[in-house]
């Protein structure tokens, strides 16, 4: 799409946009969050140059101190003088569809630092962690021109992965003393994280669960109680994220050695240490071309989300789609249909137009 078709108020959002404007990234944000008419020519024009910031994405179970450790690396790299963009993922309500939107009140000490660029927004009803229409908000504060953004994860516990979509570098923050020793050893977690940290360390059982976490990262990674199966038979030094997040393989050198590190985040404890492990990861990614497929893999996820909402707008925006479906919910209730018989009724007049009742 060249710039001369892109319409007036959206050209003009874009020039003001290019040209560092805040107010300008502030409405480009909410135009892409709403999916507000011109939001796909907007991204169109905006993201066309590769990304370059460096996208730190933070998980782990609410109550994880995640704000706090965000609003504290934010203060340390501002202290190395550089501007960070923050997005942080609030749940919405199912019953009245809002959002507290807390995460910035508890960042309000780096709220009006002028180098700091913090969006809150809700998930929205959208599952894994992130809002709907977060990884286009990320890059279109990466297209703005801030070299880190730190993407916090509204804290849903194990089946929080949309992250490896959106980040470079996944930092899983437990806390002792609540059962996330177990969790660590899910699979989940263990596939996600390139840096584990116990945050809160200062409470008892912090030593404890440092060592679990490392027990679990040894099992995964094959080199501990090889004569005994792993849990329920998975072999961990055989699992392998690279077809989510494009890793490099064995054959692309030494695989990353996951950091486990202790942090109080309120009180500044371990952060200079967690600074140097992202650091060592982004180093990790650019030497081995890990960023280059993991980039990869993430245009892929992009292609397919663009696809797969586009789709579903035109299913259920369908007036014979919405016919079938309303005159069908009886019989499905009552046993004389399946959900299966009416999708596939539905899907016929989606692929075959000229099948479409009068």
């Amino acid at each position: 799409m060249s710039r001369s078709a892109i319409s007036p108020p959206v050209r003009d959002l874009l020039e003001r946009f290019e040209g560092g404007q805040r107010l300008a990234l502030a409405r480009a944000i909410t135009l892409v969050e709403n999916e507000a008419p011109g939001f796909q020519e907007f991204l169109h024009g905006a993201l066309s140059r590769p990304p370059s910031a460096r996208r730190i994405g933070l998980t782990g179970p609410p109550g994880a101190g995640k704000s706090t450790l965000v609003a504290s690396l934010v203060a340390e790299y501002r202290r190395r003088d550089e501007e960070v963009g923050v997005v942080a993922v609030d749940p919405t309500s199912p019953y009245s569809g809002g959002a507290l939107l807390g995460d910035r009140i508890r960042m309000n000490d780096i709220a009006l630092d002028r180098g700091v660029f913090i969006r809150s927004m809700a998930t929205r009803g959208s599952l894994g962690g992130l809002a709907t229409t977060t990884k286009e908000v990320v890059d279109v504060m990466d297209a703005f021109g801030f070299p880190r953004l730190l993407l916090e994860t509204v804290g849903v516990g194990q089946t929080e992965l949309e992250i490896t979509s959106a980040a470079d570098t996944v930092v899983v923050i437990l806390v002792p003393e609540s059962g996330d020793g177990v969790q660590a050893m899910k699979a989940g977690l263990m596939e996600i994280a390139d840096v584990f940290v116990i945050n809160k360390a200062d409470r008892p059982g912090a030593d404890r669960l440092l060592k679990e976490v490392r027990v679990a990262l040894n099992l995964r990674g094959g080199h501990a109680a090889t004569d005994v199966p792993a849990h329920h038979g998975v072999d961990y030094s055989k699992v392998r994220r690279r077809e989510v997040s494009g890793d490099p393989s064995p054959d692309h050198g030494a695989p990353w050695k996951i950091p486990v590190l202790k942090t109080v985040a309120q009180d500044g404890e371990g952060l200079p240490e967690l600074v140097e492990a992202l650091e060592g990861h982004r180093t990790w990614l650019d030497e081995s071309g890990g960023l280059k497929r993991r980039r990869k893999a993430r245009a892929a996820i992009r292609v397919k989300d663009v696809v797969d909402r586009a789709f579903r707008r035109i299913a259920w925006s369908d007036p014979d789609v919405a016919h079938v479906l309303e005159g069908s919910l009886a019989d499905v209730a009552g046993g004389e249909e399946t959900p299966y018989s009416v999708g596939d009724r539905i899907l016929e007049i989606l692929m075959n137009p000229s099948r479409r009742s009068g």
